[in-house]
């Protein structure tokens, strides 16, 4: 019996500690510092645990860059305002958003001005509520 509780016991141990290793934490992003870009949606990916929204921006010689922007989780993004639908692919966009660190062409998303003038942030938690 001790043989079987000797394999099994490390074994749940390293199964329990799976889920939280799973999510990862915005350390990747450089928060002191703010990308702004215009460009055009080529995809919104409405996925858990994070959306993505990527834009393809041309820069000023012509060239295109695809840039990701990771959002929250669609159910906090649907919380504040958000639906599947709200960004579109060929959508101009104006979005603002934390860069890597490493300079590749990813960001944390701050917010976003859609094709209507509304703006949107990245479906953080709501701010609470003010208690009277």
């Amino acid at each position: 019996m001790s043989a079987v509780r000797a394999l099994f016991v490390p074994l749940i141990v390293l199964a329990a500690g799976i889920p939280v290793a799973a999510h990862h934490s915005f350390a990747a992003f450089d928060r002191a510092k703010e990308v702004t870009l215009t460009g055009i949606v080529r995809e919104v990916q409405w996925n858990n645990p994070h959306a993505w929204i990527q834009v393809l921006v041309t820069d000023a010689k012509g060239k295109q860059t695809e840039w990701g922007f990771e959002c929250g989780s669609p159910n906090m993004m649907a919380r504040t305002g958000w639906s599947r639908t709200t960004v579109k692919s060929g959508d101009k966009v104006t979005i603002v958003g934390n860069p890597l660190k490493d300079g590749r062409p990813n960001a944390s998303l701050v917010r976003i001005t859609l094709p209507d003038g509304r703006v949107l942030g990245p479906g953080d938690a709501p701010p609470p509520r003010q208690i009277k």
